[in-house]
């Protein structure tokens, strides 16, 4: 295992980061009930403008573009890389040999399993009924799945195993494992 060291207490880094000026690690939340280490794995390539707050869990070989923002609460995978201007909200989880491409937005409690590809401009949607707190549900985008450009993924949807998402699709409902679904709304592509 690679070595960690711990920084006040709310920050432990493995060996080997690699982070550009402007570069925020462990950002304190204002949820009392977050306040938790942030742990960032081994080799992790931080860019300029990154923002990843306390209280998450990131694996080893993490990448950043610029301008991402990792909110806290989530578990992230090892080598995970996602790019420029991507917010990952809090209470996700992400699994290893992920790539989130850049101008992405993942809401809370989203599910993504290992070895996904999200393309850049997507969009994922987690409350049914806006300003709805009781009722936030992210989607869960199971192994192997790839999203084309520009798609939006409405909340508790389940995009199946191996599954791709045509370029600018709206997914309104579950995708079965290893369908290819494009439109608005999408649907199988038969």
């Amino acid at each position: 295992m690679a070595k960690r060291f711990l920084l006040k207490n709310l920050l432990e880094i493995g060996e080997g980061l690699c982070r550009d000026e402007n570069v925020v690690i462990g950002y304190a939340t204002e949820r009392i009930d977050q306040r938790q280490p942030l742990s960032l794995g081994a080799s992790a390539r931080l860019r300029s403008g990154t923002v990843i707050y306390e209280g998450s869990i990131i694996g080893d070989h993490f990448a950043t573009g610029h301008n991402v923002v990792i909110r806290e609460a989530n578990r992230i995978g090892d080598r995970v890389r996602v790019w420029s201007n991507t917010v990952i909200d809090y209470g996700c989880r992400i699994g290893s040999n992920v790539l989130i491409h850049c101008n992405v937005y993942i809401a809370q409690f989203t599910v993504i399993e290992d070895e996904v590809f999200i393309a850049p401009g997507t969009m994922v949607a987690n409350d049914k009924y806006p300003l709805d707190k009781e009722n936030l549900k992210g989607p869960t985008i199971c192994r192997g799945a790839r999203i084309g450009v520009n798609s939006t993924i409405l909340p508790g949807i389940r995009i199946g195993r191996d599954a791709m998402i045509g370029a600018g699709s709206v997914v309104t409902r579950d995708v079965p494992d290893g369908m290819t679904w494009y439109g608005v709304p999408a649907r199988d592509a038969g």
